[in-house]
């Protein structure tokens, strides 16, 4: 599948960072800085619900959901 063109707005700050990102030659465009990010993000939380779907206690499961209240899940 090929790549799809998408818009999002992102705060000042993390744009100038990126922009440094850039021209300091760790990415070589915005959009390879965003998908890396969006690419280490996703496979992270994938990790993470496997890792919980291993879990046999209930008192490690409750643990390991507090460490994960507030995050935000990307369907694929």
């Amino acid at each position: 599948m090929g790549n799809l063109r998408i818009t999002a707005t992102v705060d000042r700050e993390l744009l100038r960072a990126m922009d440094r990102w850039v021209s300091e030659g760790r990415y070589s465009s915005r959009s390879q800085a965003i998908e890396t990010a969006l690419r280490q993000k996703v496979g992270r939380d994938v990790r993470l619900v496997e890792a919980l779907a291993r879990i046999d206690s209930k008192a490690e499961r409750e643990l390991a959901d507090e460490q994960l209240a507030g995050e935000v899940w990307l369907q694929p």
